[in-house]
């Protein structure tokens, strides 16, 4: 139950972060958002690790880098497949991914959840999907100056690519040593901002951030040490299978702010998925 808890924690940090990056990609270039935010996180986890203690281990460092080299790769695809792709289809197709990959991953390694679980699992796949859904607004049009997005087959490959990083990161960090602490999110914060660094330079957006941008990176860097951190631990106290699916169901809390705070009008197929999320928690808690 408290992995469940710990994941869910998580599923909140990623999903809050992603609001305030969007609010933040708004005046800015969502990469010039992580260059900062991704820095201030290694910082902070500098800070934390020798408070919480553990003795770091090399097998589990070098799973942590390459969490963060998959996390960082992830996330650079994730964007180019929305530059020239149909969000509606991109996030949904990458979030059953970063899902699905851990529970298949899971099963090999011998897990088997309980028939609740199971069922839980397997309806918040389909939540996640769901929630993930967003249909092209006049705003979106305006945006791409009425260039016609498709899901071409480079589209397809970055999506396919940033899903599956998404979820073989999860895997790594299942992989770490629970006595090595957080000393494994060092390697993976670290790894993750030389990749989304060197993605910036070549992008030619590597810049400084001021004002209300610069605050918001700040913040995104705490959430997400602290969504890595309770992950890391859910991880450690449960199996990878169940764990990953409700850290997956991030997107809902980015929604629900999205909605509550901004007043944006989702879609029925999204409060759908929101409802199902409810009840994939409540199913995998029970199993």
């Amino acid at each position: 139950m408290i992995s469940v808890v710990l994941a869910l924690i998580a599923a909140a940090g990623y999903g809050v972060s992603d609001f305030f990056g969007g609010i933040a990609a708004r005046r800015v270039t969502a990469l010039r958002v992580v260059v900062v935010s991704y820095p201030w996180s290694v910082l902070l986890v500098l800070l934390i690790a020798p408070l919480v203690g553990g003795h770091p281990d090399t097998a589990s460092m070098l799973w942590g880098l390459a969490a963060g080299v998959a996390s960082g790769l992830a996330v650079w695809w994730f964007y180019a497949a929305l530059a020239d792709g149909p969000m509606a289809v991109v996030s949904p197709v990458t979030a059953v991914l970063v899902a699905g990959i851990p529970v298949i991953a899971g099963f090999f390694l011998g897990e088997r959840p309980g028939p609740a679980a199971i069922a839980g699992i397997a309806l918040a796949l389909v939540a996640v999907v769901l929630v993930s859904r967003e249909a092209p607004d006049e705003t979106t049009e305006e945006i791409i100056g009425g260039r016609q997005l498709r899901f071409s087959r480079r589209v397809a490959l970055l999506t396919v690519g940033s899903g599956a990083a998404f979820g073989f990161a999860f895997f790594f960090l299942h992989e770490t040593d629970p006595a090595a602490g957080l000393w494994p999110l060092l390697g993976q914060r670290g790894a993750a901002t030389a990749v989304v660094w060197i993605c910036a330079l070549a992008a030619g957006q590597f810049a400084g951030l001021h004002g209300e941008p610069l605050r918001l990176a700040l913040w995104i860097g705490v959430l997400d040490v602290i969504a890595n951190a309770a992950l890391l631990y859910a991880f450690h106290g449960a199996m990878l299978s169940v764990v990953s699916v409700i850290g997956s169901l991030y997107p809902a809390a980015t929604v629900l702010l999205a909605m509550v705070l901004l007043g944006e009008r989702i879609s029925r197929t999204q409060k759908f998925g929101l409802v199902l999320a409810l009840a994939a928690v409540a199913m995998i808690a029970a199993g």
